[in-house]
Formats: C-alpha cells, sequence, structure tokens
C-alpha cells in the first residue's frame, strides 16, 4: 500500500480525503493552493533524507532534509532497557530506519500532539511493529488506523526512567516527556510545542495555534507548568531545535507568569 502524506503537516494517511483534517483545523492551515497529497516514494525521487544529529549523549535529534511537513526533529531517547522514538517526522528511509536501529531497539513511538503524528504507522512497521501510544483525547486525528495504535491516558512509563504525561494545552491529548538521566541526571523535559522553547533562549511560549497565533488562557498555563513542575529538569526541548539549555523548569515558571499577567491585562499601561 503506498501512503498518502499530507504535503502541509506531513501527517500519513490511509485514504485520500478532500483536506486534510489536521490542516482543516484552526490550530493549522491549508495551503492557498489548496490539499495537497504526497508519498514516500516521491519524496524519496525528490532526494529528501534522514539525518540523525545528537543533542547529548543518549539524545538524538532525527530530521528529514529537505524539511518534511511543519519540519519538526523527532527526539530518539536511549535507555538500558530500549528507546523512546518522540515525535515521529514524516518521512523514513531505508538508511534512516538503519541508523536508528543502530542506536538500538525503539520500544515505544509516540507523539506529544497530532501534528507531530508524522508517519508514525510506518515508523512503527519498519521497526517491527512497535507500539504508537497516542493519547486519548487525540485518538480522533488519526487519519491512518492500525494495530499498534495503543490508547493512553494520565501518565505511562514506557521505559524506567522516562515518562509520559498530558498537560493538554495545545491540544487535549498534547503529552510530554520527562527523561530523568537526561542533563547529565538532572533531568530533561520533551515539551515539543506543549511549552515552546523561545528563540531568546531564556523563556518560553504557550500557544493554542502557533502559526495563527491563538494564545492560551492564564488558567490553562498555569495548568500545564504546574503539571510539568512535577518534575525536576534543567534542559528542555522543543520540537525544532529549540533548547533551553540549563535552568529550564525556573524558566517555565517565569515564561507562565509572564503569560499569565499580560493575558490577565496587569500590563495593560505598557501597551
Amino acid at each position: 500500500m503506498s501512503v498518502l502524506i499530507c504535503r502541509t503537516c506531513a501527517v500519513e494517511h490511509s485514504e485520500k480525503v478532500d483536506v486534510c483534517k489536521i490542516c482543516a483545523d484552526e490550530r493549522q492551515w491549508v495551503p492557498a493552493e489548496g490539499q495537497v497529497w504526497t508519498t514516500l516514494d516521491e519524496l524519496a525521487d525528490a532526494g529528501y533524507r534522514v539525518e540523525l544529529t545528537e543533542f547529548e549523549p543518549n539524545l538524538y535529534g532525527i530530521s528529514s532534509t529537505p524539511n518534511s511537513g511543519i519540519g519538526q526533529y523527532s527526539k530518539l531517547v536511549r535507555t538500558p532497557a530500549g528507546n523512546l522514538l518522540f515525535d515521529p517526522i514524516g518521512y523514513l528511509d531505508d538508511e534512516g530506519v538503519r541508523a536508528v536501529q543502530e542506536l538500538g531497539d525503539v520500544v515505544a513511538i509516540m507523539a506529544s500532539h497530532p501534528h507531530m503524528f508524522g508517519v508514525q504507522v510506518e515508523w512503527s512497521k519498519r521497526l517491527g511493529d512497535v507500539p504508537v501510544y497516542v493519547s486519548e483525547p487525540d485518538l480522533e486525528w488519526v487519519a491512518r488506523p492500525d494495530p499498534v495504535i495503543r490508547p493512553w491516558s494520565g501518565t505511562l512509563e514506557p521505559l524506567p526512567g522516562v515518562t509520559l504525561s498530558q498537560p493538554g494545552g495545545h491540544f487535549p491529548g498534547n503529552s510530554v516527556v520527562h527523561w530523568a538521566a537526561g542533563a547529565g541526571g538532572k533531568g530533561v523535559l520533551l515539551a515539543s510545542d506543549t511549552i515552546f522553547a523561545n528563540p531568546d533562549r531564556t523563556s518560553v511560549s504557550f500557544m493554542r495555534s502557533y502559526p495563527n497565533r491563538i494564545p492560551l488562557s492564564g488558567a490553562v498555563v498555569e495548568r500545564v507548568t504546574a503539571h510539568v513542575e512535577r518534575y525536576e529538569f534543567d534542559r528542555l526541548y522543543g520540537n525544532f531545535a529549540n533548547i533551553i539549555d540549563h535552568d529550564a523548569r525556573a524558566v517555565v515558571r517565569r515564561s507562565a507568569d509572564r503569560h499569565i499577567a499580560w493575558v490577565n491585562g496587569d500590563n495593560d499601561h505598557l501597551t
């Protein structure tokens, strides 16, 4: 079967539809020229390839050149018990799959939210039918159903020291990964864009839609922040190559307080 891939978000579909549901939602966008589809074969013929980048010991970024869809970096967390593939990209090839396998067995695949589903089922099949964990509130967005998909809610520990949890926000099921051994044992939060590492590298953002600039309420930002404050982490990775390199837990709290103050009108005198 030739899997259809939305050219804009790079999410796999089992059948062609008039418009990708994920892109038609207010959090994403459909190109002015309308819906465009592609396939893995077409992307390969166009010269796409998978690249791996070591971010820190036992954490790798997986991307494609050129960028597929939104252009996220998958994160591969290595542990003695196996590896987690987080936010799978919307492309793969034989060399990329081999490179991932050489780093150890992937035992779980999960995406933070529907924009990051990529070709998650295809990655699973190429890696030996690895379970693909999809948060229950976001199951409605799965466009390629398959038995490898496993619903989950609350918290999940697919590997010792690697915890998935669902603070919500951007989507109701938006999920993060806490990796206790990361940052030299100080802890890493893989936040995708549940909490977005800003270009200034000293603050983060919380949004319902990033491309369409729809903010979250102060109450939701407080909920998301309080949720991740249950964990100890010194470093935070976004869903691209955006990183808060140190003191990330405090950065999240300061940024949340700033966001809440602005949406509550506390700083209106500055406008």
